[in-house]
Formats: structure tokens, C-alpha cells, sequence
């Protein structure tokens, strides 16, 4: 098989997740030339790539039960359980043919990696957490950053896959640090959303053409990923998720009790983890993370969201 994943471009593979991201980043390998079957709880957002050819099938072991590699990018920890552990997990399959390559690209434990990374040695298989980031625009141009985890002779077979959907490929170290080096990704990102929303709405109080400010400080030390991609759309007031609300929340979470089990106190990550509470709370819960603005708009009194 390992011939097959660098040469062979009929190797088979089963996907599991075709939301904002998992749909970008199955039709990169598809568009590649491989044989894809996938599963996702809402066939219809597997449409695009049932029309490109991939075989569907109803449940996690069906996607996974003739798949040489099996990719999986959910929503939650319970849902990555479910998918790996469950009556029709992916377990399933490896009890009844062994070999398989496991990569979880979902964020979520990293307990829960190292659990399913043992799980399936058990079962003759080899399991990589690698979360990745750059949201939807990243999955959709492949330049994901991808952060993995496991055995290092695992991460370099499946090297020429990952580069077909993204362009910062890490090796991490053993089994759970892609999900940890992630935590250290989403508490960066904190403090640069909480930013860039609080200089925007600053901005527009103080009357500034805000493009145009935009476009100066994002030259300069304030310049990053987020700024440069969100902040048009926040312009623009457009909050559609390239990351969805929830699904931050959910990853503050984590890495807030990551943090309390290594007895750290984080208080710049507890407080945007509450007031990404607030936005949800607001009814935005399925919205962009950059719509943070509207929770410190709100709580500023700026007026902000009612700009034209």
C-alpha cells in the first residue's frame, strides 16, 4: 500500500465530512484522480462531489469498509467518537480488514486522538490527527496549514495526499500534538479577532473611511491572515461562516480545559471565549467568527452594524 498512496492514483479512499471545509478539501484529492466514497449526515451537502463521481455511501463503515484511507472532518468531539467508535464507525471496517490509514482532520480532543490512535493499532491500522487551519477560502485555494500527529512514518506516506489540499504541512510529534498545536492556533486567533473588531468599529467612531484604513495598518505590524481575508467582509457585512461561531466556541473549549488539566490560567482566551458566548447568544451562532464585531459592537454602543 505504500506505493499505492505515493504512485497510485486508483487507491481508494473514503471521506467522512462535507461541510464549509471537508467539501474543498475531498474534491482537491478528487480533481487529483482519486476514487473517493463519501458520508456525510446531510447527503446534500455531498452533492458537488456525488456529481463529480464519488460513490455515496449511508454510513461511516460503509465509507470506510473498501477505503485504503479514510479522512474524517466533522463537527465535535461526540460526532469524531461516533464516527470512529460507533455501531457503524469506522472501527467497524478495521475489525474486518486491517491496513487501513486513519487521519482525523477534525479539531477536537487531544485525548481523543491518542484514543483512536491506540485503537486502531489495535485493529492493524494507523491513525494521524491533523487538524488544519485557514478556513473555507484556505480549503477552497488548497493552502491549508495542517498540523499532524502520530507516527512519523505514517505522516510522510501520507505527505503527497496532504499536499493536494494544503501548502503548511507540519509533523507535530506523537499522537495528539496536531490537536494541541491546533489549541495553540485558535488561542493565537483570539486576541487577533477581538482586535481587528475592536480598531474597526474604533475606526468608524472616529469617522475614518475604514477600507482605507484597512488597507494601510494591514501593510504594517497589525497585518495578519484575519484582517487580510475578514476584514473585507466585514465591510461589506458579509458574516457568512468561513469558520463557523459554534464550532470556535467548541474549540475554546477545549483548550480551555486543556489548559485547567495543566493548571494554567489563560484569561485573555476565557474572555473571548465569553463574549463568542454573547455573539451566540445574539443568534449568530451559525455565523462567521469575524462576526465577533457585532457582540463588541453591541456592547460598545458604537452603532457599527447599522453603518451603510
Amino acid at each position: 500500500m505504500d506505493n499505492q498512496i505515493n504512485q497510485d492514483k486508483n487507491m481508494k479512499i473514503g471521506w467522512i465530512g462535507t461541510g464549509v471545509m471537508g467539501f474543498w478539501m475531498c474534491r482537491h484529492l478528487m480533481e487529483a484522480g482519486y476514487s473517493v466514497t463519501v458520508y456525510n449526515r446531510t447527503k446534500e451537502k455531498a452533492k458537488g462531489l456525488l456529481e463529480m463521481g464519488a460513490k455515496w455511501a449511508d454510513t461511516p463503515y460503509g465509507a470506510a469498509k473498501e477505503a485504503d484511507i479514510v479522512f474524517t472532518i466533522v463537527g465535535y468531539p461526540k460526532d469524531v467518537r461516533e464516527v470512529y467508535f460507533g455501531e457503524s464507525g469506522i472501527f467497524k471496517s478495521c475489525a474486518e480488514k486491517g491496513g487501513k490509514y486513519l487521519v482525523d482532520m477534525t479539531t477536537t480532543e487531544p485525548s481523543l486522538a491518542v484514543e483512536i490512535y491506540e485503537k486502531a493499532k489495535e485493529t492493524g491500522c494507523r491513525a494521524l490527527d491533523a487538524p488544519v487551519s485557514g478556513g473555507d477560502v484556505g480549503a477552497r485555494e488548497a493552502r491549508l496549514t495542517i498540523m499532524s500527529g502520530g507516527d512519523k512514518d505514517v505522516f510522510d506516506k501520507l505527505l503527497p495526499l496532504f499536499s493536494f489540499m494544503g501548502k503548511n504541512i507540519k509533523y507535530t510529534g506523537k499522537a495528539g500534538t496536531g490537536q494541541h498545536t491546533k489549541m495553540c492556533n485558535q488561542i493565537a486567533i483570539t486576541g487577533i479577532m477581538i482586535g481587528m473588531s475592536e480598531a474597526l468599529i474604533y475606526g468608524y467612531k472616529a469617522g475614518l473611511n475604514l477600507e482605507d484604513m484597512v488597507n494601510t495598518i494591514k501593510g504594517g505590524a497589525a497585518a495578519s491572515w484575519s484582517l487580510e481575508n475578514y476584514g473585507p467582509r466585514i465591510l461589506k457585512g458579509n458574516y457568512d461562516p468561513g469558520f463557523m461561531v459554534e464550532h470556535y466556541i467548541k474549540d475554546m473549549g477545549i483548550a480551555l480545559e486543556e489548559a485547567k488539566r495543566m493548571n494554567l490560567n489563560l484569561p485573555g482566551l476565557t474572555l473571548v471565549h465569553q463574549l463568542y458566548t454573547v455573539l451566540k447568544a445574539m443568534g449568530h451562532g451559525t455565523s462567521g467568527t469575524h462576526s465577533l464585531v457585532l457582540a463588541l459592537d453591541k456592547l460598545s454602543g458604537a452603532g457599527f452594524a447599522e453603518k451603510k
